[in-house]
């Protein structure tokens, strides 16, 4: 991603978005809760999609370093 920074936004459904902090173009994750969700979690639905988003991000991470980790793994095996 280009951008260092995102951001979380209510959007005017009452679904969530995570989105480029810079940018306006499209979410790169929407969250959207059913309407017993919604009924259940009342005003608790901004914290539970902040932790959905938050878990998701940390997911990335763990992604990316395997990734990397597999990359510089493959470097060592090369022989020429």
């Amino acid at each position: 991603m280009s951008s260092a920074f995102l951001e979380i936004i209510e959007l005017p459904n009452g679904d969530f978005a995570l989105q480029k902090a810079d940018e306006d173009g499209d979410a790169l994750v929407t969250i959207t809760f059913s309407k017993d969700a919604k009924e259940f979690l009342k005003e608790h639905n901004v914290t539970v999609a902040k932790s959905m988003i938050n878990a998701g991000i940390q997911t990335v991470g763990v992604i990316s370093k395997q990734i990397a980790e597999s990359d510089i793994e493959e470097e060592f095996r090369t022989v020429h």
